[in-house]
């Protein structure tokens, strides 16, 4: 029998592993991210072509989509008012509406299409949105002898934007919706209700076609759910963004009919909460047409979105069979849904869903969720007295100096994670302060060293040096480490329980990771394998493969679809985005592994690495070898507006009191400076931040978008020669009245080119009361300057318009309201002049530029 103390030398054995095997340990998990994640995460199914329809009919054939989107992208850039996208475009799609007809089994379906030309406005952000004669293509599938006149609505938009053919967005979504309308009315697909299809042809201007839709046709009354197909990519697998809200039925038919799943409630709550910065069609059908639906898009290569680039050759083949073979399977499934007939029935909670890595797609009720959610907090909670109980009774230690030990190792705990999400909100921090931001932007490697690697060190360097210092004394080195990670089990369960209490349903994410962590604690338990010193890391690590894969998915996934959105973006630092996430996906894949390291010999130095790995790359952020930008892979935005501005005096008679010319010059990421010894040398350039912009409107600048106010503090203005005319717009007063002594009414009149922004500022305490636009920023106080973005697409009929203004005071003197015009020629060539072509060519080849002419002029009434 053995000795009370050889048994208590065989309880304190703290032998470790070789360092060498380290890396071997570290390989593995590399190697599972890159052999099986990615691999996952890319799949998509083999496009089938028209003879596998001769073989099996009722497919989707991707080969077809795929021809008529080649023929679709040869159009070119089809922009609002534009004769490609009024003419050409519309034409091409009736044509092709046309023959699916002529193919169709009549017997089943009538089929009726229809060329919507509308007009209206409305406020969109804190703009009002005016549109004239914009157009969409409608085409109407009804059962024929249907009892019902509720309808499925499939949405997606032709147009495009400047110098763009818009093949990925969204020319692509339109002939999948083509090739769909024609495997449905060909092999007589049963259908219980209508679907209407709708090719809207001004979503880009922005989210005009669908209010026009949904707001004024005849078909939109009946429709009572849509699916909302758009792009911020190249292809790829389509993400759902969102879905509902409040209609979890919708959830329920996309996870028992979509064929290749790619959805998260994470990604849902992120765009909802203004984390994605775009908008699409599907918030004007929500808040205008009031119908719930599921919002799709397809976001591989975002890179190329909104540019030149954005061509049908880079679009991968598959993509077609992919994304046609989902929208077949989810118009079928909802066009028989049951819920369809009166949706608000069925409007009440939300889901919960996620896929796993393509394989599989998980979705269940949010009051399941809560359920499951506390049911594995209150597991853990279990699982640790448990475990300290049973480890109390092996090692003949008193529990409450275990407990003593597991309140010291969960302190060290959360010293490791503030040191390592200190460490990356100083390296975001100080790389934006220095002018060094997006160094990942087309090289995503460095996302490792520059926020993976100090992670990594911070949580692993703290409890690597107390376990080194406590060699004599204290528990086992193989219960220190588990009850080192069960501290953080049990923070990450305390963090579940508060994101429950606020009804965040991306706590799933959490409860995943502390509910394959707790399995294999109690795996040890059951088999004794945790009083060992090794055998007890083969359940744990084997319980780990899964969360790693699917956190490793998450945070993969997010890198495709936020990575590029960087390079649109100016107003936040995009570091602390990038930072802040890979710190909380290194907490969640990470936790149970990094303090394994210290089962290593020399685990300070190998935790150490981690550290040399992130000044490596801190040193390769200031050096080319790091530039964030590619020629056509990566390219570095910017808009840029050859200009005429003329400023009228406050006189009754507007004389021009200065006129100038030039070119406007609008960075729109986050290092706006690349260009500035490039361009700028030796020119008179004037940056927006150096003007008295209280003087002028939007600083006197021929703004385009709203988008354009978030980062005119960073633009140019170079002065040049003139260019052509047509771009400036007159105003008109076509009459002044006065209905009492406090408050006066002016008539105007706009006549312009087809894509205006029109900015109103009262001035000396007037206040404008009326006007003949929406009245929603008048009754909602939107802040002035009153923003209106007025486009046109057949009719060229000016603008009239009327605004009344309020005085306190009768004395009227001194001017009641200034206005500013800027006129923007988007689309004609033979405009544009040699001055402003040179200039354009002095941009590097890794800028792209989005250029057309416009005017800036203001007055003061």
């Amino acid at each position: 029998m053995k000795s009370k103390y050889e048994n208590m030398k065989i309880i304190y054995n703290r032998s470790k592993i070789g360092w060498y095997w380290a890396p071997l340990f570290v390989s593995c998990w590399f190697l599972l991210f890159y052999l099986v994640v990615i691999p996952s995460f890319h799949r998509m199914p083999k496009l089938k072509t028209l003879e596998d329809e001769r073989q099996q009919p009722g497919q989707f054939i991707g080969e077809r989509a795929e021809n008529t989107l080649l023929r679709l992208s040869k159009i070119g850039p089809k922009v609002v008012s534009s004769p490609a996208n009024e003419q050409v475009a519309v034409q091409f799609l009736l044509n092709e509406i046309r023959d699916i007809i002529n193919d169709a089994k009549t017997d089943l379906y009538d089929i009726e299409q229809n060329v919507q030309v509308a007009s209206g406005n409305y406020l969109l952000w804190s703009m009002v949105n005016v549109y004239q004669s914009i157009q969409n293509v409608v085409v109407k599938l009804s059962p024929k002898n249907a009892t019902s006149e509720a309808a499925l609505l499939i949405n997606t938009h032709f147009d495009s934007v400047p110098g763009s053919s818009g093949a990925g967005d969204a020319g692509m979504m339109c002939v999948i919706m083509l090739e769909v309308l024609r495997v449905i009315t060909k092999f007589e697909t049963p259908l219980k209700y209508s679907v209407v299809f709708l090719f809207n042809g001004a979503e880009e201007n922005p989210l005009q076609g669908s209010h026009a839709f949904i707001t004024q046709h005849p078909w939109a009354q009946n429709v009572k759910a849509v699916i909302n197909l758009d792009s911020a990519g190249s292809g790829g697998r389509e993400i759902l963004f969102q879905s509902g809200p409040d209609h979890p039925w919708l959830m329920k038919y996309y996870g028992k009919n979509i064929v290749h799943p790619f959805a998260s409630t994470i990604g849902e709550e992120l765009f909802q909460n203004g984390f994605v910065p775009s908008e699409t069609d599907y918030r004007v059908f929500r808040d205008y047409g009031h119908i719930p639906g599921l919002d799709m898009a397809q976001t591989l290569n975002g890179y190329v979105y909104h540019t030149k680039y954005d061509r049908f050759n880079i679009i991968p083949r598959r993509t077609y069979q992919l994304t046609g073979e989902n929208i077949l399977a989810l118009v079928k499934a909802l066009a028989n849904a049951e819920e369809l007939e009166n949706p608000s029935k069925y409007a009440e909670g939300h889901m919960i869903f996620f896929d796993m890595m393509g394989w599989f797609f998980v979705y269940y009720a949010e009051s399941t969720g809560v359920i499951i959610n506390i049911t594995v907090c209150v597991l853990v909670c279990i699982t640790i007295v448990g475990y300290i109980w049973i480890m109390s009774s092996s090692t003949g230690m008193f529990r409450r100096r275990i407990w003593a030990k597991f309140g010291i190792l969960t302190a060290l705990q959360v010293a490791g994670v503030a040191l390592g999400l200190g460490l990356v909100m100083s390296i975001a921090l100080f790389l934006d302060a220095v002018n060094l931001p997006m160094s990942w932007f087309s090289q995503n490697w460095m996302l490792f060293g520059l926020y993976f690697c100090p992670m990594i060190f911070g949580m692993g360097i703290v409890p690597a040096i107390y376990f080194s210092r406590t060699k004599e004394h204290g528990l086992p080195l193989g219960y220190g480490i588990q009850l080192l990670m069960h501290s953080h089990c049990l923070i990450l369960t305390i963090v579940t329980a508060i994101m429950v209490s606020y009804s965040i349903r991306s706590a799933f994410v959490i409860m995943l990771c502390i509910g394959f962590y707790t399995l294999s604690v109690l795996i040890n338990m059951a088999t004794k394998a945790h009083k060992t010193n090794f055998l007890w890391l083969i359940p744990h690590c084997t319980c780990q493969v899964l969360p790693f894969m699917f956190y490793t998915y998450c945070c993969y996934a997010f890198y495709v679809v936020f990575v590029p959105m960087q390079g649109r973006e100016c107003n936040t630092n995009p570091e602390l985005l990038m930072g802040f996430f890979t710190a909380l996906m290194v907490l969640l894949f990470a936790p149970f592994l990094v303090p394994l390291f210290c089962l290593f010999r020399k685990s300070k130095t190998i935790i150490s690495m981690f550290g040399i790995c992130t000044v490596v790359f801190i040193i390769f952020a200031a050096t080319p070898i790091a530039f964030p930008y590619a020629e056509k892979t990566a390219a570095q935005r910017f808009f840029a507006v050859h200009t005429a501005r003329t400023f009228h005096n406050s006189d009754a008679a507007s004389t021009v009191s200065h006129t100038d010319s030039g070119y406007f010059v609008l960075p729109v990421d986050r290092r706006p400076h690349t260009v500035d010894d490039i361009l700028f040398e030796n020119t008179n350039f004037t940056k927006a931040e150096r003007m008295d912009c209280d003087s002028e409107l939007m600083c006197g600048f021929p703004i385009y978008s709203s988008r354009w106010l978030n980062a005119i503090d960073n633009s140019y203005f170079v002065p040049g020669p003139e260019p052509n005319k047509a771009s400036i717009p007159t105003l008109t007063i076509l009459d002044k009245t006065s209905s009492s002594g406090t408050n006066i009414r002016f008539d105007l009149e706009v006549l312009g080119p087809s894509h205006t922004s029109i900015f109103i500022m009262p001035l000396n305490d007037s206040k404008l009361v009326d006007w003949s636009f929406t009245k929603e920023p008048l009754e909602n106080n939107v802040k002035p300057p009153y923003y209106v973005y007025w486009s046109y697409a057949l009719d060229a009929t000016p603008l009239q318009f009327s605004l009344e203004f309020e005085h306190d005071d009768p004395d009227w003197s001194g001017g009641t309201f200034k206005i500013a015009l800027m006129g923007h020629r988007l689309n004609d060539d033979i405009y544009v002049t040699q001055d402003f072509r040179e200039f354009l060519a002095t941009f590097p080849p890794w800028a792209h530029v989005s250029s057309w002419l416009g005017s800036y002029s203001s007055w003061q009434l």
